[in-house]
């Protein structure tokens, strides 16, 4: 049953292979695009519930242009993924090397905070614009916007998003709704260089989808993100979250002290309180309720502030030890 199955899968294929389909005639790159049906068609008729001679006809366009090298890596893959990945966009891989620089702890433009929202339609290409054409490129706004019905979102900011001012980037869960054949989309910045690699790879008729952190452009165009989409399709966006510059936050701060008496004609030393849990002291001060209270000396000492005072009054008086105390917000 299988090899009628294959049989027909490569009769749709005939077109592109010219050529019998007999090892001896089917030539290099007929016969990798037949190792390639022979393992994975199956695949494709069980798991997507599609005619395997449909899959290999739509596969037809890529399997022609595909390098060889890719056919090859398509036919070693051990996975399906991977056998994806090979024709409609290769891997990306990172090596960490002399080459690499780590960012900076603290970098403003690469050292991004996370701030995720409740999943919200950022757009719908169903209900706006229509399904992207095949090998073309549509794009969508992003932030500061407060309504997103315009290109098939919700009507809402998105729970603060669309407020949020100009962010980097952003996670979007991408679904694509019955594309017209075989094919994968990419997201990318507004502008940029479309890249090589996909976001979510697909088949005839599917309903797929894919969360993707995608880079924003930040410049003074309406439009941050950009599709492309190799078969004709329609696409959801999805926003779960979007990653802002860092942002500067003020210590937190507290002033503890300590009064004492001090006796007439008398002197004293005395420290401050030591600060709360968490805080660490960062000064301290000194005080006395009458110019005749001299302040002999003021200085720190480990985790409370010491004074020294000589009172050169008759009378007794009232003298304070402070100390500041301050702690990184969010830290115990």
């Amino acid at each position: 049953m299988k090899k009628l199955i294959l049989a027909a899968g490569l009769f749709a294929l005939a077109p592109l292979l010219s050529q019998p389909a007999d090892a001896a005639g089917r030539g290099a790159r007929g016969e990798l695009v037949y190792q390639v049906v022979k393992k994975w068609g199956p695949y494709v008729q069980e798991a997507y519930r599609e005619d395997m001679s449909a899959w290999a006809k739509e596969m037809g366009p890529i399997f022609a242009k595909a390098p060889m090298s890719a056919l090859q890596s398509a036919a070693d893959a051990s996975n399906f993924d991977a056998m994806n990945t090979a024709l409609l966009g290769p891997n990306v891989t990172s090596k960490a090397g002399a080459g690499v620089t780590p960012n900076a702890l603290g970098d403003l433009a690469t050292d991004l905070v996370f701030v995720p929202v409740t999943p919200c339609r950022l757009f719908d290409t169903r209900l706006a614009g229509g399904a992207i054409p095949a090998n073309s490129v549509r794009s969508f706004d992003v932030t500061a916007v407060a309504d997103y019905s315009f290109q098939g979102g919700a009507a809402s900011n998105c729970n603060g998003a669309g407020a949020a001012g100009s962010f980097a980037a952003a996670a979007i869960n991408l679904t694509v709704v019955t594309p017209s054949g075989a094919g994968y989309i990419t997201a990318f910045p507004f502008g940029g260089t479309q890249p090589v690699s996909s976001n979510v790879n697909y088949v005839a008729g599917a309903v797929v989808a894919n969360l993707a952190t995608v880079a924003l452009d930040q410049g003074s165009s309406a439009n941050e993100l950009s599709i492309y989409s190799f078969a004709q399709t329609h696409v959801i966006g999805d926003i779960v979250g979007y990653f802002i510059t860092p942002q500067a936050t003020a210590l937190d701060c507290t002033r503890v002290q300590t009064s004492h008496t001090l006796a007439a004609s008398g002197t004293l030393n005395a420290p401050s309180p030591a600060c709360p849990a968490g805080y660490s002291m960062t000064g301290g001060d000194c005080y006395s309720a009458s110019y005749s209270g001299r302040v002999v000396s003021s200085y720190p000492n480990g985790a409370v502030h010491y004074c020294s005072w000589a009172n050169e009054s008759a009378v007794a008086m009232n003298v304070v030890a402070f100390a500041d105390c301050c702690r990184v917000p969010g830290r115990l």
